[in-house]
Formats: C-alpha cells, structure tokens, sequence
C-alpha cells in the first residue's frame, strides 16, 4: 500500500539519514579545528551553504532534496553554535567572525546554485 503516509514516511527517514550523518561530520570538523578563532564551524557553514546552493539549482527533486538539503545540510550547518562562537569572541573579533561567516556563506550559496544551474 503506496500512498502519502508512507512516501512521509520514507522522506522522514532520509531527512534523519542525512541529518545524524551532517552531525557526526560537524562535531569532527568542530573538534578537529575550531580553537582560538572557529574555523570547524567556518568551514562546516560554507560547505553547506555551497551545496544547499548547487542542490537548489540543480533541482535535484524531493528525495535527494530531503537526504542532502534538508537532513545532510541542516544537520551539518549550525546556527547556534555560531552565535555562541560569534558571542565568546567579543565585540571585536566576533563582529569580524560573524561577517566572514555570513558574507562568505551567502557567496558560497550563489557560487553552489550558480554551479547547479550550469549542470
């Protein structure tokens, strides 16, 4: 039996797929490189706003959307941690961290989607 239900179903199992997946590769890059200035969590963000970009422009359809966009990018991106970092790194350097962040972000995202669009 095919049906709404159960396609929710499947697309709930790839979005958690794809997000414990993002997860585990954020906290190794997070552990692995952010110290003094946080560059795991720098490049986590540019990496996946590089590929929600290319996954955008490509039209890559709703599985592969909820897999990679939804799960894998949401769960390797963050927010948060970004706001504490941006925080803990006071008035100077964290306005300096929070625009790199944020303007290199949005560049990767149209270069991702620029890319996609190409294919």
């Amino acid at each position: 039996m095919d049906g709404p239900l159960e396609e929710r179903g499947v697309t709930l199992l790839l979005v958690a797929a794809g997000g414990a997946l993002g997860s585990l590769l954020r906290y190794v890059a997070a552990s692995a490189l952010d110290a003094r200035w946080p560059r795991g969590t720098l490049a986590v963000n540019l990496a996946g706003s590089a590929l929600l970009g290319l996954l955008v422009g490509r039209d890559t359809g709703d599985a592969a959307y909820a897999l990679l966009g939804v799960g894998f990018c949401g769960g390797l991106t963050t927010w948060s941690a970004f706001a504490v970092q941006t925080h803990d790194l006071g008035p100077r350097s964290g306005a300096t961290y929070a625009a790199v962040t944020l303007g290199s972000a949005l560049a990767a995202c149209a270069l991702g989607f620029w890319v996609g669009a190409q294919a």
